[in-house]
This record gives structure tokens, C-alpha cells and sequence, in this order.
């Protein structure tokens, strides 16, 4: 069975609830995962936006989940956060420049066969980086969301 990442907030490629944005309480959203096969040691939780200005901004990263979890709740932490592109650790919701039109925001799962060693200070492209060789497999959901 291949990994399946999912959120009761938005469906595929559907709209992002405003409470999981800058515009509103910028939670982190619910996410809900399953075929996380056999051999993952951690699971590896990314969200990223490829539309940005500048090129791909880091929205988060949070790793070293353990791989019996089948899922996140609205706001949950379980493990250790990167810092992502505004500079702060943990989860910063989608918030695009005014006007600039509907970005995709890409939730990235992956099951790694390792943990990830890194210092808090750790960004989130290190910590994609420190992840990469270590993947067995991985699962994508997208949403949009644009000011």
C-alpha cells in the first residue's frame, strides 16, 4: 500500500481554511497519514511553497516523528521543528504577498530509515537535506492559498 497523506481541513488541491494562514490563527492544520511501510525508524513532515517570489519558501518542517502516529491534530507538536523561512521554529501557515495570485502549498510526508541529528538552530532545507538519503518512501498532499 503506498503512502497516503491526507487533512480533514481541505481537500486535494483545494482551498486552505483562512485559520490555518497568516489571516488567521496560523495553526498548523490536521493531517492524517497511513501506508507508512515497514523499515520506517522516523517520519519526516514538510510543507513548502514553490510559488513564491523568491523561489520555494520553507513553511515548516517537523522530523523525527515516530512512525506508529497516523497523524497530527490541529496545532500538535510530537517532535522537533526546523526554523522555517520567517526565521521562527515550528509551523508558519501560508501567507503570500498581497495580490501575487493563488500559491500551491505542497504537505510532504517522508518515511525515513534513520533519525535526523540536528541542532535547534537547524533551518528547514537543512533538515530536507540531512532527510534525503535517508527516504524510503513518501506521500504529497496540495493546497492553495492566496491574499
Amino acid at each position: 500500500m503506498p503512502m497516503e497523506l491526507r487533512s480533514p481541513a481541505f481537500a486535494p488541491g483545494g482551498a486552505i481554511p483562512a485559520e490555518f494562514t497568516c489571516e488567521g490563527a496560523n495553526v498548523s492544520l490536521p493531517l492524517g497519514w497511513s501506508g507508512v511501510p515497514e523499515g520506517a525508524v522516523t517520519l519526516l513532515l514538510t510543507c513548502d511553497d514553490p510559488d513564491a517570489p523568491q523561489g520555494v519558501f520553507r513553511h515548516w518542517a517537523v522530523y523525527n516523528i515516530a512512525p506508529t502516529l497516523d497523524g497530527l491534530a490541529r496545532g500538535e507538536v510530537v517532535a522537533a521543528s526546523a526554523v522555517n523561512d520567517f526565521g521562527k521554529p515550528g509551523y508558519g501557515g501560508p501567507c503570500p504577498p498581497r495580490g501575487h495570485g493563488l500559491h500551491r502549498y505542497v504537505f510532504r510526508l517522508a518515511a525515513l530509515n534513520g533519525r535526523i541529528e540536528a541542532t535547534a538552530s537547524a533551518r528547514c532545507a537543512d533538515i530536507r537535506n540531512l532527510a534525503r538519503p535517508m527516504e524510503i518512501a513518501s506521500a504529497e498532499l496540495i493546497g492553495t492559498f492566496g491574499r
